[in-house]
């Protein structure tokens, strides 16, 4: 393979991990920003009341973009080992 064959694979590679990591971790932000608001609001400081939330919003997020990431990273297989077979010819 070609330093730039291998360049493009590493390319294809962060941005397989980033758009699959991404709806995730935007949940776990998204709701620990607004609990951290909700316990600012309150004066609650309870620092175990973040975790359940969190979990909750990755978990129904993941079941949600479950098929995409599936897609997009199945799709991201077949292409690295179809050009690997090209480059074996």
């Amino acid at each position: 393979m070609s330093p730039d064959a291998v360049i493009h694979i590493g390319k294809q590679a962060v941005e397989a991990i980033l758009l699959t990591s991404a709806p995730m971790l935007i949940a776990a932000m998204v709701v620990g920003l607004v609990i951290s608001i909700f316990q600012a609001a309150t004066q609650i400081n309870e620092q175990t009341m973040t975790f359940i939330p969190k979990i909750v919003a990755v978990f129904v997020t993941l079941l949600i973009f479950g098929p995409w990431i599936m897609d997009l990273l199945v799709t991201f297989t077949t292409g690295v080992i179809a050009q690997i077979a090209t480059v074996g010819r």
